[in-house]
C-alpha cells in the first residue's frame, strides 16, 4: 500500500516519526507539505517531498490563503499522489486540500491538536467549524492521540468514520526498550522542559522557580521555541540564573536529556482549558520511558492518564507545584521515581507491532484500500 501524506510542517519531528511508523508497518509513503523553515531537516529532505509553500507559526490568515490556493489548484498535487492508494491529511487545513484531490480513494484524517477556533464561539470560530463540518463526513478514518479529543470534540461533530487512538508513545525498535537511568535523587533537582516551546506562562513560571530556588532547582530547556511567542528565546533564558537552553534536539538525544532530569514539565497553558486540557503530549511518554517524573495538573487529560498509571507529580494549581518543588527532598524524589519506573513499557513505548496495527487500520479505511 502506498500512502500519500499531506502535512502542515515538514520539519515537525512528529511528521518524520509518523513516516517511519508507516514504513515499518509495511506501507510506502509519498510526502507533501508546507515548510516553516528555510532548510528541511536531513531525514525529511531525503524523502524528496513536494513543497506546497511556506507557512509560519501563528500566521492563521496566511496559512488559510495557502490552503485555499491548493484547494482551488490541486492539479500538481493530484499528479504527485496519482499512484497512492490512500490519502492521509495531518490537521484540518490539509484535510481541505486532500478533499479537493482525493477522488474515490480512502481519506484518512490525522488530528493531533484541536485548534481554539474549533471550539470557540466567535464569527471566525463558527466559520472554521462550518468548514470542519463539511469535511468530516468525507473522512474514512480518524487518527487521534488522546481520548479527550474524541469525548470533548469529535463525538459532537458530524464524523461518520471510525476513530483510531494512536498515542504519542516513544517509537523504538521491537524488543529494544531504552534504558531507564533516572538522575540520582538529590538536591539541586533538575526540571526538563522539552519539545515545542510556545507557552510563555510556562517560561515565566519556570523562570521564577529557578530564581526562587536559589540553586536548589535547575531548569534544563531544549527544543524549538516558537518565534511568534519568543522572539529571542536564547537571550531570555540566558538572563535567568539556574536555567539553560541547549537548542533543538533529535530522538537520539533523548536519553542524555532526560537522564539529566529528575522531573519533566508537561503542563501547557498555551491554550488553557482547550487543547492544552485535552492533549497527551510526547513529553509525557518520553519522560516515563527514561524514568523522569512528569509534572502535571491533576484535572486535565495528562493528569487523568497519570492517575490511571499511578505515576507522576500531580498538582491542582501552579502555587502547589512551586511550594512542593521548593521543598522537595531526595527521599521524595526517589519515591516518585519508583512509581515512574513501575509504568509498563508498553504504555509508553511503540514498536513494530504498533506500526503494523496502524497501517492495517489505514488499509481498512473505507473498506476500499
Amino acid at each position: 500500500m502506498k500512502i500519500g501524506y499531506i502535512v502542515h510542517n515538514l520539519n515537525d519531528p512528529a511528521v518524520e516519526r509518523r513516516c517511519v511508523m508507516l514504513e515499518r508497518g509495511g506501507a510506502h509513503v509519498q510526502l507533501a507539505g508546507f515548510a516553516r523553515d528555510d532548510v528541511l531537516a536531513p531525514a525529511v529532505a531525503r524523502r524528496r517531498p513536494m513543497l506546497l509553500g511556506r507557512s509560519a507559526d501563528a500566521a492563521m490568515v496566511n496559512r488559510a490563503l495557502a490552503t485555499l490556493r491548493q484547494v482551488l489548484l490541486p492539479s500538481d498535487l493530484k499528479r504527485w499522489f496519482a499512484d497512492c492508494d490512500v490519502i492521509m491529511a495531518r490537521n484540518l487545513e490539509q484535510l481541505a486540500i486532500a478533499r479537493a484531490m482525493v477522488g474515490q480513494r480512502p481519506l484518512v484524517y490525522e488530528c493531533l491538536d484541536i485548534h481554539r477556533l474549533l471550539v470557540g464561539t466567535g464569527l471566525a470560530a463558527r466559520a472554521v467549524q462550518s468548514v470542519e463540518g463539511r469535511l468530516l463526513p468525507r473522512a474514512d478514518l480518524l487518527i487521534t492521540s488522546s481520548p479527550a479529543f474524541l469525548s470533548r470534540h469529535f463525538d459532537h461533530r458530524p464524523l461518520r468514520a471510525p476513530s483510531l487512538l494512536v498515542e504519542n508513545k516513544l517509537l523504538v525498535e521491537e524488543g529494544k526498550a531504552p534504558p531507564r537511568r533516572p538522575a540520582v535523587p538529590a538536591v539541586p533537582l533538575t526540571i526538563g522542559w522539552f519539545g515545542m516551546l510556545r507557552c510563555r506562562t510556562t517560561f515565566a513560571f519556570l523562570k521564577q522557580l529557578a530564581i526562587e530556588g536559589e540553586g536548589r532547582i535547575q531548569v534544563l530547556v531544549s527544543g524549538k521555541p516558537s518565534p511568534a511567542e519568543f522572539p529571542d528565546f536564547e537571550k531570555s533564558v540566558g538572563e535567568v540564573p539556574n536555567m539553560r537552553f541547549t537548542g533543538p534536539y533529535t530522538y537520539a538525544d533523548l536519553p542524555e536529556l532526560y537522564g539529566q532530569c529528575h522531573f519533566a514539565w508537561t503542563i501547557d497553558w498555551f491554550e488553557e482549558g482547550l487543547n492544552s486540557a485535552m492533549l497527551l503530549p510526547n513529553r509525557l511518554y518520553e519522560a516515563l520511558a527514561f524514568g523522569a517524573i512528569p509534572i502535571a495538573l491533576a484535572d486535565i487529560e495528562v493528569g487523568r492518564w497519570l492517575t490511571r498509571h499511578d505515576a507522576g507529580f500531580l498538582v491542582s494549581q501552579p502555587e502547589e507545584a512551586r511550594r512542593e518543588l521548593l521543598a522537595m527532598t531526595p527521599e521524595r524524589i526517589a519515591s516518585l521515581q519508583e512509581r515512574a519506573l513501575a509504568v509498563a513499557p508498553e504504555d509508553v513505548l511503540a514498536d513494530d507491532r504498533d506500526c503494523r496495527a496502524l497501517v492495517a487500520a489505514i488499509g481498512m479505511a473505507g473498506g476500499r484500500a
